[in-house]
């Protein structure tokens, strides 16, 4: 199956949350929950979000982790196979691994809006890691990388103006200096812990 490309405010009905928040700062849109606070489909408007079975609530929230970070659901399963692997809780472990994607990183530091804009920017090759280019959204990030937007881009004024509207500080685990940021440690997961019910996911997956 193929990448989900129903519209973003039907997505965030569906899961009960607003995937791409950073949309909605400028006030040119509101949320989706705001302007519809029920879930999409003939029988949204009537029931609102809807009592769902345990494995529903596994389900579901799969599908809004995967959702959230733009994955597709042979890749989100590798990023389970690879925490079981890891020491420690294997939730903490999957969310650390989603969280150290360089499309993920350029949009923690700022550098686009959302995480497909992110992605995009990836994908065009606009992201320098440690001095070279890295065009693959899913390339983990490790503790003292540098990650910087390419000089070619960084000096553009529309690029900058951008940028500096999002306004976003750097995490605690990075540090942002202008078109430039370093990883100091493992992501700190107290942000998407907020949204994300891992265990859930872990729950689903060890069925």
């Amino acid at each position: 199956m193929g990448r989900d490309l129903s519209p973003k405010y039907k997505r965030s009905r569906r899961e009960g949350i607003d995937l791409h928040p950073d949309l909605d700062k400028t006030g040119t849109a509101k949320s989706p929950l705001i302007r519809k606070g029920y879930a999409p489909g003939a029988h949204g408007a009537k029931g609102g979000f809807v009592k769902i079975t345990s494995y529903g609530k596994q389900l579901r929230e799969k599908q809004k982790t995967k959702r959230i970070y733009g994955i597709l659901e042979k890749q989100f399963k590798n990023y389970y196979k690879k925490a079981i692997k890891r020491e420690g809780d294997t939730g903490e472990g999957m969310l650390s691994l989603l969280e150290s994607r360089l499309d993920n990183v350029v949009y923690r530091l700022g550098f686009a809006k959302t995480r497909p804009a992110a992605r995009q920017m990836v994908g065009h090759g606009h992201i320098m890691v440690n001095g070279k280019k890295s065009a693959i959204p899913s390339t983990h990030i490790s503790i003292g990388a540098e990650i910087e937007v390419k000089p070619s881009v960084a000096e553009k004024e529309l690029f900058k103006a951008r940028v500096k509207e999002i306004d976003r500080q750097a995490p605690d685990w990075m540090t942002k200096e202008n078109f430039k940021g370093k990883v100091l440690a493992n992501p700190s997961l107290d942000d998407i812990k907020q949204i994300v019910d891992v265990r859930q996911i872990i729950e689903f997956y060890s069925r």
